[in-house]
C-alpha cells in the first residue's frame, strides 16, 4: 500500500531545529504529499524554526505554547479556518527543567514533576481534544516516547515517569477516539542527538551502549523515525492504535 497523504492535512508539533525528530516527520509528510501547518513554541524560536518550516513549499508556520490553552484555542481555530479539516496531528513535545535530569530521581522537585506532566503529557490531552473535531474524515495522532518509560535509564528521572504516563495517555486517547475513526499511537525512538536529548546527563553513554548492545549494531537515524511517523500517518497503518512501535534497532527486546 503506497504512504501517499495527498489531499490530507497535518499539524506537526516540536520543531526546534534541523535535527529535531519533529522536523524529520515534517519532512516525510511533506514529501508523502500532505499540506502541513508546523509550529514553534515562541518568539526565542521564531527564527530558526520559521526559517526551515517555510523552507518546505507550501508549509505554514503558526506559534503556539503547548502549555497555554487559549494559544491552543486560537491556533485550531486558525486551523479550521485555513484548512477546514485536519487529518494527522504529530506531537513531539517534552520538558523537564535541566535539573531535574541530572541528580537523583528521589530528589525529583514537586515543580519539576508538575511542569514535566504539564508540558511533556497533558499537551498530547488538550492537542487531541482540539484536533478532534476537526478530524472529521477520521484522523491519527503521533506521539513520542522513549524506553526509559519501561526500564532504568540512569539521569532520565522524571521525563520516564513523564513518559510512562503519555504512553497510558495514548492508550486512553485511543479508546476514547476510536468511535471518530481517529488513530493514536507512539513512536518509541532510541537516543538522538537532539536538543531535547542533550539536556540528559550522560547521553555520549547511553548511544553508545545503544549501539552495541542493539541487534541492528548501531544507533537509529532520524530520517527512520520519520518514516516510521509518515507509516502511521498513512493508510497503511490503519488497523494500529492505541500502540507504542519501537523504532531504534531493536535495543528494546534485549535482555543483556
Amino acid at each position: 500500500m503506497a504512504l501517499s497523504l495527498e489531499g490530507r492535512v497535518a499539524v506537526v508539533f516540536g520543531v526546534a531545529n534541523k535535527r529535531s525528530i519533529a522536523w524529520s516527520i515534517a519532512q516525510g509528510l511533506h514529501e508523502a504529499g500532505a499540506k502541513l501547518a508546523v509550529t514553534y513554541q515562541n518568539e526565542r524560536m521564531e527564527l530558526e524554526a520559521k526559517d526551515l518550516i517555510l523552507s518546505l513549499p507550501g508549509a505554514e508556520a503558526f506559534q503556539c505554547d503547548v502549555s497555554d490553552d487559549a494559544a491552543i484555542g486560537r491556533l485550531f481555530a486558525d486551523l479550521k479556518a485555513r484548512y477546514g479539516k485536519l487529518h494527522v496531528l504529530v506531537h513531539s513535545v517534552a520538558y523537564a527543567p535541566a535539573e531535574e535530569l541530572k541528580g537523583d530521581f528521589i530528589d525529583t522537585s514537586r515543580e519539576g514533576f508538575r511542569v514535566a506532566h504539564d508540558v511533556s503529557v497533558y499537551s498530547l490531552i488538550a492537542l487531541s481534544r482540539a484536533a478532534a473535531p476537526l478530524m472529521e474524515d477520521g484522523g491519527s495522532i503521533i506521539t513520542m516516547t522513549y524506553f526509559g518509560a519501561e526500564k532504568v535509564v540512569p539521569h532520565y528521572n522524571v521525563m520516564a515517569v513523564a513518559k510512562a504516563a503519555l504512553e497510558c495517555t495514548v492508550r486512553y486517547l485511543a479508546y476514547d477516539l476510536g468511535k471518530k475513526k481517529i488513530r493514536v499511537n507512539a513512536i518509541s525512538a532510541g537516543p538522538i542527538k537532539t536538543l531535547a536529548a542533550r539536556g540528559i546527563s550522560g547521553l555520549g553513554d547511553m548511544m553508545k551502549t545503544h549501539a552495541e548492545r542493539a541487534p541492528l549494531g548501531r544507533n537509529v537515524e532520524v530520517s527512520e523515525v520519520g518514516g516510521t511517523g509518515v507509516f502511521l500517518a498513512s493508510d497503511a497503518s490503519s488497523g494500529i492504535t492505541g500502540e507504542v512501535i519501537y523504532v531504534d534497532c531493536g535495543y528494546n527486546i534485549m535482555g543483556f
